[in-house]
C-alpha cells in the first residue's frame, strides 16, 4: 500500500516508481558449444543422441539369464554391445529405449538361441572386450544398417539364417 504524501517518512523509505525493463533481444547461438539447428551430423565418432539412454542398461539386465553364450564369451560384453546397438535403434525412431530394442539386437547376433555356427564365430570377435572398450562399442553400433534396425525382432528371428544380409557383413 502506498504512503500518503502528508505523512512524514524518511526519504529512503518512500515508495519508488518501478523500473521499466526493455523487452529481451532475440537469442542467437553465438558461443562455440551452442546448439545450432539443422540435421545432426552422422559421421564416425559423433554418436547417436537420444533421450533416457541409461534406461537401456536396466532393460538389458532382464536378458542376462536368457543369453546363450559360447566358450570365451562374457555376458558383460554381450550386454554392453547390445545396449549400444539398442540405443542407436531407439534414436532412429526418436524415442527412449524399450525392451524390443534390446531383444532385436540380441536376436540379431543369435544370443537368444538358434545361432548358426558361422554367426557365433563372427560375433565372438565383435563382442570380445566390448564392456571395456568404448570405441569397440561404437564400431559395433555403426556396423548394422538402419534398415535392419527398423525391423521387428520376430522378423529378424525368421531371417537369422541369412544373417550376413541383415548385418551387412
Amino acid at each position: 500500500m502506498t504512503q500518503p504524501r502528508f505523512a512524514p517518512i524518511p526519504l529512503e523509505d518512500e515508495v519508488r516508481p518501478g523500473y521499466r525493463l526493455e523487452p529481451p533481444q532475440p537469442w542467437t547461438p553465438h558461443r562455440p558449444a551452442d546448439f545450432r539447428a539443422g540435421p545432426f551430423p552422422r559421421t564416425k565418432g559423433t554418436g547417436v543422441p537420444g533421450p533416457d539412454q541409461g534406461y537401456a542398461l536396466r532393460l538389458a539386465r532382464r536378458f542376462e539369464e536368457r543369453v546363450e553364450l559360447e566358450a570365451g564369451e562374457h555376458v558383460g560384453d554381450v550386454i554392453a554391445g547390445a545396449v549400444s546397438l539398442a540405443l542407436r535403434r531407439a534414436a532412429l525412431f526418436g524415442r527412449a529405449p524399450v525392451i524390443t530394442d534390446i531383444e532385436l539386437t540380441l536376436t540379431l547376433f543369435g544370443y537368444l538361441g538358434d545361432a548358426p555356427a558361422d554367426l557365433v564365430e563372427f560375433r565372438r570377435a565383435l563382442f570380445q572386450g566390448a564392456s571395456h572398450d568404448y570405441w569397440e562399442r561404437r564400431e559395433l553400433a555403426h556396423l548394422v544398417p538402419d534398415a535392419t534396425l527398423k525391423l521387428k525382432p520376430a522378423d529378424v528371428r525368421s531371417r537369422l539364417a541369412g544373417w550376413r544380409d541383415l548385418i551387412g557383413a
